[in-house]
């Protein structure tokens, strides 16, 4: 509620609304009381910023989140909360925030669909935004525009946004050797491997990019930091099986000790451009991980066991990354029952 005061023969009126204080004098009462319902209303509608500053980007914005998170709960690097922030601030930071449409949301995420961020991505990044405004605008004393809710339904009717669902798309064996030989011919063979170690080992990107070979014991056993749905991070001893522990054998030794010193974000970016250059669609970096899981499963591990190489926490989660084919179960159990009976013989 606004407080309206006469001050030497003027009307002071002052306001205080989501975290924003704000006074101006008047000549009269009813000025100062007309001024402080229309700015109470725009702040609570979320449609200005504060006068005083009219410079303000969204950079500005994330990086004022970001400042306010490292006196609390420090945004990791390899996160995926990082790599949001710095997709956001690269598209959209340089764009004034009182000046911002739900048109330049559409705008960015219309690029980022062309560059492969499927609808849940983008909706996950759009929350992020909403989520940056709300708390920096605490931070920075401002009354932030609610750009990305007055976004959504025009996001939504365009597909740009939407839920995660279950993706069903797996690799052809004719798509996986031209990504490949493509990856390696044009961006290193580095980042061939680390594809071919997210598919053998099932792993994030940025568990991929962040193991060391002083992470690996003698038992062919990584030590790996996680994420955790109550416990944030956890550290967790994942087995490398046959085909991720080569992968990791011919690795070269690095400066900094990395299996694979690259980065997580420009694996992605190489791995998308590879797709676009060879005209495979609908395939991310992120569906390795769900044909790894999938190849365990055809490979007979039970769930359990899977999961333990995977991190997964719930046999619910972990189907999502599961896409069976009855051929490929009837195959791996023709492949069981062939070296059973070459066993016993």
């Amino acid at each position: 509620m606004a407080s309206v005061l006469q001050i030497k023969g003027s009307w002071r009126a002052q306001i205080r609304r989501k975290g924003v204080s704000e006074s101006k004098t008047f000549p009269t009462k009813r000025q100062a009381e007309a001024w402080a319902r229309q700015r109470e209303a725009d702040i609570d509608a979320g449609r200005v910023t504060v006068d005083a500053n009219p410079d303000l980007t969204v950079a500005h914005v994330i990086a004022a989140y970001r400042k306010l998170r490292d006196a609390s709960r420090p945004i990791s690097d390899q996160s995926n909360e990082h790599y949001m922030l710095k997709a956001l601030s690269a598209g959209l930071g340089s764009v004034l925030v009182d000046r911002m449409t739900p048109q330049d949301l559409v705008t960015y995420c219309t690029i980022r669909a062309e560059d492969g961020a499927g609808p849940y991505t983008l909706n996950m990044e759009m929350s992020k935004l909403g989520t940056v405004f709300r708390y920096a605008a605490v931070q920075l004393r401002v009354a932030l525009p609610d750009v990305v809710g007055q976004a959504r339904p025009l996001l939504s009717h365009l597909r740009l946004i939407g839920g995660g669902g279950k993706r069903e798309r797996r690799p052809t064996e004719d798509e996986m050797t031209r990504i490949l030989q493509h990856m390696g011919a044009t961006y290193g063979e580095v980042y061939a491997d680390a594809v071919r170690f997210a598919v053998a080992s099932a792993m994030r990107r940025g568990e991929i990019c962040e193991i060391t070979h002083a992470d690996i014991d003698e038992n062919r056993i990584v030590s790996v930091w996680r994420k955790h749905p109550r416990k944030g991070k956890v550290l967790e001893r994942v087995p490398l099986l046959a085909d991720a522990w080569e992968i990791v054998e011919r690795q070269p030794k690095s400066e900094d000790g990395r299996v694979f010193p690259i980065s997580a974000g420009t694996l992605s970016k190489y791995f998308t451009w590879t797709c676009r250059a060879l005209s495979i669609p609908d395939l991310h970096l992120h569906d390795m991980r769900h044909e790894g899981a999938s190849r365990l499963f055809e490979d007979g591990l039970q769930i359990e066991q899977v999961a333990m190489i995977t991190g997964h926490k719930s046999w619910n989660m972990l189907k999502r990354y599961t896409q069976l084919k009855p051929e490929d179960v009837q195959a791996a159990s023709s492949r069981k029952r062939s070296k059973a009976s070459d066993t016993s013989r």
